[in-house]
């Protein structure tokens, strides 16, 4: 298996409560994490998380010329876990969440950031699934282009 990330649906989260007594939290595809008791009977609960942004923002809010938004670019290389964010939404996608000490957050990845393209294709008009199957099926180093909104 190759690495996983936090697009991956497999990162495994230490509880708050910690131990080996409770439970365990994951983290899904959709940055939604989930706990399993210990007894295998029971299914897994899902609880989504709040989205981090303000208010929905179109594609074509995005484009405009002179809107207040701004591109950039990141080469993100996975190390042995991941990639270390979270992509979620649809048509625009944005980054949910990124892991603090992760390749995405020392290439300058933030929460809230709008996905434009990965790898050199444009994923505007995709929804979060089809976003992270081409983070996870792509090749190890990801560069993706963002929209940022500028300080006001």
């Amino acid at each position: 298996m190759g690495p996983r990330t936090g697009v991956a649906h497999s990162k495994e989260v230490k509880s708050a409560a910690g131990g080996r007594g409770g439970g365990r939290l994951r983290s899904c595809s959709d940055g939604s994490r989930y706990s399993r008791r210990d007894d295998s009977s029971s299914s897994p609960m899902l609880s989504n998380p709040k989205s981090v942004l303000k208010r929905p923002v179109s594609t074509e809010e995005l484009q405009r010329p002179g809107g207040p938004y701004i591109k950039k670019t990141f080469t993100i290389v996975g190390d042995a876990v991941g990639w270390g964010f979270v992509v979620r939404g649809n048509r625009p996608c944005h980054i949910q969440a990124v892991e603090p000490c992760g390749p995405a957050a020392a290439a300058g990845m933030k929460v809230c950031q709008f996905v434009v393209s990965v790898n050199g294709l444009n994923v505007l008009n995709l929804d979060y699934r089809t976003v992270s199957h081409l983070i996870l099926t792509g090749p190890r180093t990801v560069v993706m282009e963002v929209m940022e909104e500028t300080e006001h």
